[in-house]
């Protein structure tokens, strides 16, 4: 990104103003400034936090991606994420077999899960544990304690910001 700032017009808070919207913050933009550049008010990823969690993720990483999932994946992580963490196979399956607006066939819910693992080396901390842990021996899912509350987060956001989900749909279990 380039950004060019006048020193003979631009005043000291259009410079500081552009220079926040460069780095994605909300500038408060002074009444004089005509042309100031444009500033969606929603709530973004940006104002996610970005203090650590376990296993170095950060809420607006998990944001990232939960927007870049199917809606299908989506809707199962979310659904977990809502059961507290951990769920059986089995009560995923039948929640998804005949649901509303996400219907799963139960033999394609762990095919859908796949993206779950690919964007979390994309986009998630290096080294780190899967985000969506599979007990096959158990036949349970479950996310680590210490994730639920960003995941909690990050899909509230999803929810007034579906423009930025891949195929707009929060994966909400509604």
């Amino acid at each position: 990104m380039r950004l060019t700032i006048d020193t003979e017009t631009d005043t000291y808070e259009q410079a500081i103003a552009a220079v926040q919207a460069a780095y994605g913050l909300r500038p408060a933009v002074p009444d004089a400034w005509r042309d100031a550049p444009a500033v969606d008010p929603r709530p973004g990823p940006q104002d996610l936090a970005d203090d650590a969690l376990p296993g170095g993720w950060t809420d607006q990483l998990l944001f990232r991606v939960i927007a870049a999932l199917v809606p299908g994946a989506r809707a199962v992580l979310r659904r977990v994420t809502e059961l507290g963490g951990t769920a059986s196979y089995d009560d995923v399956q039948r929640y998804f077999a005949g649901h509303p607006s996400t219907p799963i066939v139960p033999s394609t819910i762990g095919g859908t899960l796949t993206s779950v693992k690919a964007l979390q080396r994309r986009f998630g901390p290096a080294g780190v544990g899967p985000l969506l842990q599979r007990d096959e021996r158990a036949r349970r899912y479950h996310i680590d304690d210490g994730l639920v509350v960003g995941l909690q987060r990050a899909f509230a956001l999803a929810d007034v910001r579906r423009d930025l989900l891949r195929d707009g749909s929060s994966g909400s279990a509604a």
